[in-house]
């Protein structure tokens, strides 16, 4: 066990891991298991000496915009290990509008102009370095990882965190050994391979691959992000809370939208919005979340609809791979952020996780992962059910890029067929697409009708 003491070198508030239910402190070391009631831990903070450091002018929105535009500029609030210096500029991803898939989503029986100059996109499809939102939680496990004195680290994955477990060690110089269901994406599988890691393909569903790694972490000295290291891990999600709050001038949204696997990163947005209200650093006021799941694996999301406190764990069966996890660790909490903050939770289809992918693509020249496709179906849903009102400022979580899923849109585009290198052809060519479109837009209007 290490003797490390929980400071970071830029004049943080101590922190230590708490029980979330019982209160116990269990300083620091890597453990996410309360011993004395087996409820998880969770990392606190000594908010008193953030607010002096804010009263001084160390710590306020002045300071942090002068830093560089990553996710360490907000390294009072995340728990950082003495000495540790930055070696990737993950996050400070983009938060734009998205006029026109807004004008799709509210449709034409809502206020959809309105609707256009009120939702964002939160772009974690262009994190560095793998793309997706993985990378800002895997960045603080490995800081920590290493003052730990861990040489070798690893993780049960879905597949994003297996990109950002083994792109983040070779990085750092450590071992990796990443964890994964057999049936995951080519993609991601290769996008793990590439950074050297090793890859051990499980026979069973993400729930089967944690259990396993549960029982391995017990055995070895391995730094587990998502076992012994999850606390430490977790609070890395709580960047995309501080951006979008910063990326809107300092304000709190009315709504976000979230896609869920273990249920953490909603929780953790609504953990940077507290901390930032607590500490003065923006105004109070009521946020409405909204989780997203995927129909054919949608245990937090059936819960929500159907009053209940508890999970019932489901069987993975769906093409969202990433958020395909039956059990989820934090289920409990998400339903717990979303039923009090007086949101919802919606889940989709499998088709209409692809719709939402070319609909956001076709609109606003992005191209997500099958978890964004969700969120986007979700708060399609979302719109048309009046949970959320086209005046309201919303934000959607997209979380990883389509790069890595591109297996879902297999025979959803049909291969061009070549012509000659002439401009008679591409006459000849155009007219004949021209006239296809033109085809399809009657259809679609005959039955419109």
């Amino acid at each position: 066990m290490s003797n490390y003491d929980g400071q970071s070198p830029y004049g943080q508030a101590p922190y230590e891991l708490r029980c979330r239910e019982c209160g116990r402190r269990w300083g620091n070391q890597p453990r996410s298991i309360c011993d004395e009631c087996f409820s998880p831990l969770e990392i606190t903070y000594d908010y008193d000496t953030i607010r002096a450091s804010i009263a001084q002018g160390t710590f306020s929105r002045e300071r942090i915009a002068q830093r560089p535009p990553n996710m360490w500029r907000y390294a009072e609030l995340l728990p950082l290990p003495t000495g540790f210096e930055p070696r990737l500029p993950v996050g400070f991803t983009p938060l734009i509008q998205a006029p026109r898939l807004a004008e799709q989503l509210v449709g034409t029986e809502g206020d959809a102009k309105t609707a256009a100059r009120n939702l964002y996109l939160k772009n974690d499809a262009v994190c560095l370095p793998t793309l997706s939102f993985k990378d800002r939680v895997v960045a603080v496990a490995l800081a920590q990882a290493q003052a730990f004195g861990f040489d070798t680290v690893a993780c049960s994955s879905t597949g994003n965190l297996a990109n950002a477990v083994a792109a983040h060690a070779a990085r750092l110089g450590l071992k990796a050994w990443i964890f994964i269901p057999s049936d995951l994406e080519p993609a991601k599988i290769l996008g793990t391979q590439v950074f050297g890691a090793n890859v051990v393909r499980i026979a069973g569903n993400y729930d089967q691959v944690n259990r396993l790694c549960s029982q391995i972490a017990e055995e070895r000295r391995w730094g587990f992000v998502n076992v012994n290291l999850r606390p430490y891990y977790a609070e890395g999600s709580k960047t995309v809370g501080f951006e979008i709050t910063e990326q809107l001038g300092w304000r709190l949204p009315d709504n976000v939208v979230v896609p869920m696997a273990g249920g953490s990163l909603i929780v953790k947005i609504k953990k940077a919005f507290d901390e930032l209200i607590k500490l003065g650093l923006v105004e109070e006021k009521p946020v409405k979340f909204f989780g997203a799941q995927a129909t054919g694996c949608s245990p937090i999301s059936t819960a929500v609809k159907t009053g209940s406190t508890e999970i019932e764990p489901q069987k993975p069966a769906t093409i969202a791979r990433s958020l395909a996890i039956g059990n989820p660790a934090d289920g409990h909490y998400a339903i717990k952020t979303i039923k009090q903050s007086g949101g919802w939770s919606e889940d989709v289809s499998d088709p209409e996780v692809i719709d939402s992918i070319r609909l956001l693509a076709e609109t606003e020249g992005i191209f997500t992962e099958t978890a964004g496709g969700v969120t986007v179906g979700t708060a399609g849903k979302l719109y048309r059910q009046d949970r959320i009102l086209p005046e309201e400022t919303t934000v959607l979580c997209i979380t990883g890029n389509g790069l890595k899923t591109t297996d879902v849109l297999a025979g959803v585009y049909e291969a061009e067929r070549p012509i000659a290198p002439k401009l008679a052809e591409f006459e000849k060519y155009l007219h004949e697409t021209l006239d296809t479109i033109e085809v399809a837009k009657e259809a679609a209007a005959t039955v419109g009708a």
